[in-house]
């Protein structure tokens, strides 16, 4: 029983880690885009 609780707290573990990971990926993302646009704003002015 106890080796079925401790696998599935590390199961827990390693999505959680994927979400995280993922998540960091899609804000990146967001903080180019606006850099990106930003830029464009700078040339324009």
């Amino acid at each position: 029983m106890t080796r079925m609780f401790v696998f599935g707290l590390a199961l827990l573990a390693l999505a959680a880690c994927e979400t995280t990971k993922g998540a960091g990926r899609d804000l990146r993302k967001a903080g180019d885009a606006i850099e990106n646009v930003a830029g464009d704003v700078q040339k324009k002015l």
